[in-house]
């Protein structure tokens, strides 16, 4: 979850935030467990049931107004409830804070009705008061609405004419109103916040939330520590203690799993998975993901002013080298090669397991593998060889393009290598700039190509609208929530127009004409769909819930199913509503993240990492 933001025109600009990032750090602590009873920080009370999460992203905000990243919003969807959640079984919508909501005829009114069994961890009642209190907030303070104003962009006017009782009123009909995914927050608490911009919520603890984790400590690049919400509504959680330690490298992160220490691992590595699986006591989950693995060009950084920045090779202006670009990359080899069978071939910007949404080139429309229709575009572009068998740009000088990719990521690095290759053949050069912080560099402008990767929630929406105008950054100065800087008088109009259209397979065919849009431009390259590998201990966890249910991921889900479900080994799996142990359990832990970073923190957005799904 997670996270997803949708778009509605005139989205508040997100301006850039400097907090106090510090050097990434080394991470020695040692976590108790079962198998590591001396832990050296963090330190678990004895006879603890504790579950503990191998991550390699750290926290950019504990503020719901500021954070963007996927561990961060991971969090708060532990810690706050929102309106509504998603089925852990097919995703659709169901109760959250909200236990039933409705339109009025003209789609324009929204009544939410608010459940008056949810209270805040200090024992104060949660009402609609305090979700029209959010929403009003993100609306009347740009600042308030850095992570998820544009799912307000759109709203006219919030109330809440009683404790149980929300009523949003639109200026025009909007679909995602079953799929808002803002954290409501306690206006008792929240109202006192000054400059929303710099309140990172990390000063005071525990922090008052109604999810079913409590925040009791944090400290940044190293931990967040969360307990059970022993009233939450839905039931309380069975692990005592949840933790997410940091590992900046994935074999050691493994070797952590082997012995013990962590409970655990997401993002594995083929050889990482097949070494796994032969292990007892240790549960491999290889499942078709929600994330797309993606080449993105740069298209002339430029601002909602008009003002353009950044240093962008301007050969990659020109929409039949992007193209070519496209046709130089053998799809099927990088699924073999590289993901070795892990991931399907990517085509549209939503990921197969979202069917309704999903989407492919026709024949006569395909980019598919063919260096000598690749070379032939590149000719035609004016970009043709010299006598070195290099292309040149319009001044003259041979084409280099500076690849941006995670330095703790190796398929970025695999991928970056068969690159060089292939776009080498070509007569293009290409320079590999790996680093642990991708996004200072993006942010400028100051990249040509770059690897990117989102993860997808059930409606589409936000990373829909991270390629619209109206996601510019306002400035060159601030930071906008676009992914790539993109913007398409034609793809703006199919994103209003999905955004408005109630029929679900009318919106599909809409959503469908804007991937076949981004496709055609040739700025987003979609080159995989990774499959979620990740493996945990059954020595730990007894039980744990994938979603959906039949085959599908434990981190990163759109919901705190996992994390909540998650009942320890040796426990009798019986849930406190008494369901059994296989469905959505009763139960989660609650826990330490141990996260590091490097650098500012800035309004970050899911981009792919290592570990990242987004």
């Amino acid at each position: 979850m997670n996270r997803q933001d949708q778009l509605t025109g005139g989205r508040p600009r997100l301006r850039l935030l400097a907090a106090a990032g510090a050097a990434a750090l080394t991470l020695t602590a040692g976590l108790a467990s079962p198998l590591n009873p001396a832990p050296q920080q963090a330190r678990a009370e004895e006879g603890k049931n504790v579950l503990t999460v191998a991550v390699a992203q750290s926290v950019d905000s504990l503020s719901p107004f500021l954070a963007s990243r996927l561990v961060s919003t991971s969090i708060h969807r532990l810690m706050y409830e929102y309106l509504t959640n998603y089925d852990p079984a097919d995703n659709h919508a169901i109760p959250g804070l909200a236990t039933k909501w409705a339109p009025s005829a003209d789609k324009l009114t929204w009544t939410y009705t608010i459940r008056s069994n949810s209270k805040w961890s200090d024992g104060k009642q949660a009402t609609a008061e305090d979700a029209a209190w959010t929403f009003t907030k993100m609306m009347t303070d740009p600042n308030a609405a850095t992570a998820n104003g544009s799912f307000v962009g759109n709203f006219k006017k919030v109330t809440a004419p009683s404790p149980t009782k929300l009523v949003i009123e639109l200026k025009k009909p909007q679909a995602t109103m079953a799929a808002l995914d803002v954290p409501i927050v306690p206006r008792h608490i929240w109202e006192k916040v000054g400059d929303f911009s710099k309140f990172n919520n990390d000063k005071s603890f525990p922090i008052v939330g109604n999810g079913p984790f409590i925040l009791t400590d944090y400290k940044p690049d190293s931990y967040v520590r969360l307990k059970p919400n022993k009233t939450f509504w839905r039931g309380a959680p069975k692990f005592d203690e949840l933790v997410f330690k940091y590992y900046k490298d994935g074999d050691a992160a493994v070797a952590a799993l082997q012995k013990g220490e962590v409970s655990f691992v997401s993002g594995l590595t083929p050889a990482q998975s097949a070494a796994l699986k032969s292990q007892s006591n240790i549960k491999v989950n290889d499942a078709p993901g929600r994330r797309f693995y993606a080449l993105a060009t740069n298209p002339g950084a430029q601002a909602a002013n008009g003002d353009h920045f950044g240093d962008g090779a301007e050969s990659l202006l020109d929409q039949k080298v992007r193209q070519a670009l496209f046709m130089a990359i053998d799809r099927s080899t990088l699924v073999d090669k590289v993901f070795q069978g892990h991931a399907v071939e990517g085509a549209g910007y939503i990921p197969p397991r979202f069917s309704t949404y999903y989407w492919k080139p026709s024949a006569s429309q395909n980019l598919g593998y063919d260096p000598a229709k690749a070379a032939q575009l590149l000719d035609q572009a004016g970009y043709k060889k010299n006598g070195a068998g290099k292309r040149v740009e319009k001044n003259g000088k041979p084409i280099n393009y500076r690849l941006l990719c995670h330095a703790t990521d190796p398929n970025d690095k695999a991928v970056g290598q068969y690159l060089k290759e292939w776009f080498g053949k070509l007569g293009i050069g290409v320079t590999l700039n790996c680093l642990d912080n991708v996004t200072d560099p993006w942010l400028a402008g100051k990249y040509d190509l770059a690897f990117d990767g989102w993860s997808v929630n059930p409606d589409p929406d936000f990373v829909l609208s991270i390629h619209t105008c109206a996601a510019l950054p306002a400035t060159p100065k601030d930071t906008g929530a676009t992914d790539n800087f993109i913007c398409d008088k034609k793809y703006d109009d199919l994103y209003g127009q999905q955004l408005a259209e109630y029929d679900t397979g009318k919106r599909a065919e809409i959503v469908k004409q804007m991937e076949s849009r981004l496709y055609d431009t040739g700025y987003m390259n979609v080159m995989a769909y990774p499959n979620a590998v990740e493996a945990y201990r059954t020595d730990q966890i007894r039980s744990i819930e994938t979603m959906p249910k039949a085959a599908g991921n434990i981190y990163g889900q759109d919901g705190y199913w996992s994390w909540w479900s998650a009942v320890p080994a040796g426990s009798s799996g019986a849930s406190s509503d008494g369901s059994s142990s296989t469905g959505v359990i009763i139960g989660i832990v609650a826990g330490v993240v141990v996260l590091v970073g490097a650098g500012a923190f800035f309004a970050m957005r899911r981009r792919a990492t290592a570990e990242d799904r987004e």
